[in-house]
């Protein structure tokens, strides 16, 4: 008995003895200074991503980063405001199955008729092949302006297009978090504040 006891105090004091410090690589460093780095986390990338990864591979995540939060803000923000009750006017289908009959999240993916599923996933599917595209090999990753969408970019110094890149990079990172929290508080069901009953 006082043997397991001493056992079970020396595992224990282990746990709180000083741990040797992992040494980072250098790959992780070139990675450093990019955008998005920054306080209070700095360069995250806790399941090892970018270990000896090129430029070539960064451009890809930050790709697709990029794009998922684009996405995530649009989910975010269409989850917010059906749940505030605003929907389109008419109906969905020939059926005479009203917008503002189908209800808020998850559950609107079985009271969606199959035809109008079959559509959203034809029209995501054409948005992906041809229009969410780098077509022209933009100024930068996630550009999708394709030399005829400007809406005033060019007219912005270097400073400004940086922090706007941020900010884009940062509010898709919010709003995957958040979309995630809406689905996840959905589930578990009860109420949230401003945005009501899960």
């Amino acid at each position: 008995m006082k043997l397991a006891l001493l056992a079970s105090l020396i595992t224990s004091a282990a746990a709180f003895a000083p741990s040797k410090v992992a040494q980072t690589s250098t790959a992780l460093k070139a990675f450093e200074s990019e955008l998005g780095v920054q306080p209070p986390l700095g360069f995250f990338d806790p399941l090892g991503l970018l270990d000896n990864a090129d430029q070539e591979r960064f451009d890809r995540l930050r790709y697709v980063e990029i794009k998922h939060g684009r996405i995530a803000q649009l989910a975010f923000l269409g989850n917010i405001i059906t749940r505030a009750g605003v929907h389109l006017p008419g109906n969905i289908d020939y059926d005479g199955t009203a917008f503002d009959s189908i209800p808020n999240g998850w559950a609107a993916i079985n009271a969606i008729p199959q035809a109008g599923l079959l559509q959203i996933v034809a029209f995501v599917g054409f948005l992906e092949l041809f229009v969410m595209k780098d077509i022209t090999g933009g100024e930068f990753v996630g550009d999708f302006r394709n030399g005829f969408i400007d809406f005033g970019w060019d007219s912005f110094d270097e400073e400004t297009k940086l922090s706007k890149r941020g900010i884009e990079l940062n509010n898709g990172r919010a709003a995957m978090m958040g979309i995630l929290g809406l689905m996840v508080h959905e589930q578990l069901g009860g109420t949230l504040p401003i945005v009501g009953e899960m």
